[in-house]
């Protein structure tokens, strides 16, 4: 089963798709990573409505063969994310098990993490195991 993690911020996201022994890893850059879009005018640079749309059809580009997967960071970014998925991608949206907290961790501590949370999503899919909601909100806030 191909399991994959997206860490992301405002400016960039790093996107891990892993297996037992593979890891390939995915890096995107958000090309005006503050631009904001009034939701009423439509001009960049008023409200709170942040238009991130070739951004984060960049990382959804990279779960294309991903059976499921988990979205985490710091700030609002990721339930930004979600919420573009949740509209624009719903086959996507039914691989989504988590979304959690977490702010900057090495390579390393982001696959650890992962790994750990989808033997978690595992175990209590096979009906054992900690609750699913502990092992995502365990990352650091």
């Amino acid at each position: 089963m191909a399991h994959a993690v997206v860490w992301l911020d405002e400016g960039s996201a790093r996107v891990f798709k892993f297996e037992a022994e593979d890891v390939d890893k995915a890096r995107i850059k958000a090309n005006e990573p503050h631009r904001h879009v009034s939701r009423r005018s439509g001009n960049v640079g008023e409200g709170q409505g942040r238009d991130n749309r070739e951004y984060f059809e960049a990382i959804l580009a990279e779960l294309d063969d991903v059976d499921q997967w988990l979205i985490v960071g710091p700030g609002d970014s990721k339930k930004d994310l979600q919420k573009y998925v949740d509209g624009h991608a719903e086959e996507l949206r039914k691989k989504l098990v988590g979304i959690g907290p977490m702010e900057r961790p090495s390579d390393g501590e982001l696959l650890a993490h992962a790994r750990a949370a989808f033997r978690s999503i595992d175990r209590l899919a096979s009906g054992g195991g900690p609750r699913i909601e502990r092992t995502i909100d365990s990352g650091r806030s």
